[in-house]
């Protein structure tokens, strides 16, 4: 494994780590000892060279895919990051409750998560719109256009999601 490359997977490693609020001795902790700080610390200098075994171990411990940890990848395996869908909040207010009052419940949710109460559009992402399918029984692109016809999201939503669809 050439120097470069193991330096640009130890970044992907330390990335996935910090992005689960893990420091180093986090993960030893967490790992009950199974991954040490140390050896951890060096896969992310790119000190050592991680076989593919541990590398598949440590990507199930994260609870990711092992291309995610892959340099040369990005998540979602695109080049830029997946398109947002941005939710009407004024409209939806204004579909009654009992066809809206999963979705308002879930956006009144990352609202509070993010502290964001413009109260106008909320911006979620292609996992909000597949988590908001299961709740409503139905594919992401058949709640997207029942959304677009509550006029809670724009006709360009369709792409998006078709978009992601086809990846």
């Amino acid at each position: 494994m050439s120097s470069e490359y193991a330096k640009q997977l130890g970044a992907k490693l330390r990335a996935i780590r910090t992005q689960q609020g893990l420091s180093l001795h986090g993960v030893e902790e967490k790992s009950q000892g199974r991954w040490k700080a140390v050896v951890v610390g060096s896969y992310e200098r790119g000190d050592r060279a991680v076989t593919v075994q541990r590398l598949a171990e440590l990507a199930d411990f994260y609870g990711v895919p092992v291309q995610e940890l892959l340099p040369g990848t990005t998540p979602g395996g695109a080049a830029e990051p997946p398109p947002k869908l941005v939710l009407d909040l004024e409209r939806l207010a204004g579909v009654p409750a009992e066809k809206a009052g999963p979705l308002q419940r879930y956006a009144a949710t990352i609202q509070s998560q993010r502290g964001d109460y413009n109260g106008k559009v909320l911006s979620i992402r292609q996992d909000d719109l597949r988590t908001l399918a299961v709740i409503y029984d139905q594919s992401p692109s058949v709640l997207t256009e029942q959304l677009i016809s509550w006029g809670v999201l724009d006709a360009d939503a369709r792409r998006a999601v078709a978009s992601h669809e086809e990846s």
